[in-house]
């Protein structure tokens, strides 16, 4: 019953308690009891609107940036991941198998503000081998939701 519970939440936060006992056909005190034993848990972290910036006045710019670490010795990459997130510009920190080890996505006014937030404080970390940074120009689908639906053109077909 969580994993459906967590699979309607993901899709839809604004879900109630007495929503989710209907979709499910569960009592509504059962459904109310498992989302708040799953906030509890930290399993469920948060709500949260996902929002299309580009329909508004709002100037924001974001990268990816991949970083190729040494890990620190007694706290791996996660000593260094904690000194990363703890940035207000930075929104997600991701460790990854690959090229590179983290994948940090970071927010700002500009590309320059961006630019001087890598060079100036994630660059020269000491466990910091290199960086790549990969701006965000348009988004098209995010968590599931696609951003950028084509208008259907309701003109009418005239043959001759």
């Amino acid at each position: 019953m969580k994993q459906k519970i967590l699979s309607l939440l993901e899709q839809d936060s604004r879900l109630t308690a007495s929503k989710v006992a209907i979709m499910l056909g569960i009592d509504e005190a059962a459904a109310a009891a498992a989302i708040k034993e799953l906030e509890d848990e930290n399993i469920i972290l948060g709500y949260k609107a996902l929002i299309n910036w580009e329909l508004t006045d709002r100037e924001m710019t974001v990268a990816n940036i991949e970083l190729k670490l040494t890990p620190q010795r007694g706290g791996g990459f996660d000593t260094v991941a904690e000194r990363i997130y703890k940035f207000p510009q930075v929104k997600s920190v991701t460790l990854m198998s690959g090229a590179y080890d983290l994948l940090v996505t970071v927010e700002g006014k500009s590309l320059k503000e961006v630019a001087m937030f890598v060079s100036e404080r994630l660059a020269p970390m000491e466990s910091v081998v290199s960086t790549a940074t990969h701006f965000e120009l348009k988004t098209y689908k995010k968590d599931g939701i696609i951003f950028t639906e084509k208008e259907k053109d309701n003109r009418e077909v005239i043959s001759i």
